[in-house]
């Protein structure tokens, strides 16, 4: 019979921390490649203006919402729609490196699970900008739309002609609502609060800031929605076992890769 002072024994199937060097790498390199990888793919001008008007024309077939009244909302007045461009310019990149963070330090498991996902699906959407350049729908006058960056601020895109640091050509997939979704589900599934559903209000609040500045159709966050779908279904996050004996606590056990060399 063991001692109660006796250290117990870990337990099997346990998730370790990931080394965090190499975490902070591939976090790094994750960011980067979302920052730059769509450079590749500039130019094709008239190309992504003749695809944005295709777009508009079948979400006007599929009668979904105009763009045009989430806008209108935003313009009741200068503080709303100047606090939708700050949301759309300074929360997209810290809302997830903090997530990961969190993941990192307090779900291990979920953590790998989450870089995963948000890996593969970033990496597909790097895709879409070579075979389907889309101009956003701020840069069609077709639509009557404002450009409320340029026109409010602050903006994060200069003049297409001129701006080297982004490619405004690739409107679709919005990786600014696919990621947020993400960050919601991820929170949902590794927490177990009364009020994690609240996080789905990041999403939400998101995918409004995105259609209402101009900046992405609303089929935009559809495909990215589909993306994160498709990655969702090829990794499985972590499973919790039986409740611990006495403490309430969970253990994490973590499946096999669905996806492999996903975690590389």
């Amino acid at each position: 019979m063991r001692s109660q002072s006796e250290p117990a024994a870990a337990e099997p199937g346990a998730i370790a921390r990931p080394p965090l060097v190499r975490e902070l790498l591939l976090v790094a390199g994750l960011f980067l490649v979302y920052k730059f990888g769509r450079q590749l793919a500039t130019g094709h001008t008239a190309e992504a203006l003749h695809n944005a008007h295709r777009i508009w024309d079948l979400e006007r077939t599929l009668h979904l919402p105009s763009e045009v009244d989430v806008q209108s909302a935003l313009l009741h007045g200068d503080t709303l729609v100047h606090l939708a461009n700050t949301y759309y310019a300074t929360v997209h990149f810290p809302a997830t490196l903090a997530f990961l963070v969190w993941l990192y330090l307090k779900r291990p498991a979920h953590y790998v699970w989450a870089r995963r996902v948000l890996a593969v699906v970033t990496a597909a959407a790097l895709v879409l900008p070579f075979t389907f350049p889309l101009a956003p729908p701020r840069m069609l006058a077709a639509t009557g739309l404002v450009d409320t960056a340029r026109v409010y601020g602050p903006s994060v895109y200069g003049p297409p002609a001129r701006d080297h640091l982004s490619n405004q050509f690739a409107a679709m997939p919005s990786l600014h609502f696919g990621w947020a979704l993400m960050v919601a589900i991820g929170l949902i599934v590794a927490t177990r609060s009364r009020w994690r559903w609240l996080w789905l209000l990041h999403p939400a609040i998101t995918l409004l800031v995105i259609v209402g500045t101009a900046n992405h159709y609303w089929l935009d966050a559809i495909v990215a929605t589909a993306m994160l779908g498709a990655a969702l279904a090829l990794i499985h996050p972590p499973h919790r076992t039986a409740t611990t004996a006495g403490r309430g606590t969970r253990r994490l056990v973590s499946e096999e890769p669905a996806l492999v060399g996903a975690g590389r």
